[in-house]
């Protein structure tokens, strides 16, 4: 069977999709500052002016990117391997955060940095599922205590957050063997704050 590329899914009527695709190909080339709807259009052959039947502007764009981004990262974190107990899950949704830092670094900046604006309502629908992963995990390990289970949601998210920024700046050394280091941090810290959730509890 022929392959189907972004220009043919433009000319089958899929041009919204065809950018969004083409878009995550531009800013894993260029970074984000190197991205512009004229570039996008160029590179699929179709007039600078096609793409605005689609996106206002480039920020709606970047936001639809965000929103695939945010999709991917549900997938990732869900298909990490855990386990039956609540720790073993909580655990898993931490290194599979991590992981797809590493492995999907322009995506993981499409959710977090200059991409898409924080507090968006689509993008807090799109990565609902990862909140929840963290929140039902740690509500069971909390005995059903939201105040207590927030805490230990939180501290989790934040350090997986903070292993996945500190992988990126080089922090873990290059390669496989850092993405595995960093992985295996992240899953002790959480370890640690499960072990420790009692202190966290206490917190103002």
């Amino acid at each position: 069977m022929p392959r189907t590329t972004r220009r043919d899914r433009y000319h089958h009527g899929d041009l919204r999709a065809a950018l969004i695709d083409t878009a995550l190909e531009l800013i894993s080339e260029q970074g984000v500052q190197g991205f512009s709807l004229a570039e996008a259009s160029r590179r699929l052959g179709v007039a600078v002016s096609a793409p605005y039947r689609h996106f206002a502007d480039r920020d709606e764009l970047l936001l639809a990117v965000g929103l695939r981004a945010g999709e991917l990262l549900v997938a990732a974190v869900l298909a990490e391997e855990g386990g039956d107990s609540p720790e073993a899950r909580l655990t898993a949704v931490a290194r599979g955060y991590v992981r797809f830092a590493a492995r999907h670094p322009t995506l993981f900046e499409a959710l977090f940095g200059t991409l898409s604006p924080m507090g968006d309502p689509e993008l807090e629908r799109a990565t609902r599922p990862v909140k929840d992963a963290f929140r039902t995990a740690a509500t069971e390990l909390s005995d059903g205590d939201m105040t207590a289970a927030e805490a230990l949601g939180m501290a989790v998210a934040a350090s997986a957050h903070g292993h996945a920024g500190l992988l990126r700046l080089g922090m873990f050394g290059a390669g496989e063997e850092a993405v595995e280091i960093a992985v295996r941090r992240a899953a002790g810290v959480t370890r640690a704050l499960i072990a420790g959730r009692a202190s966290l509890e206490a917190a103002p």
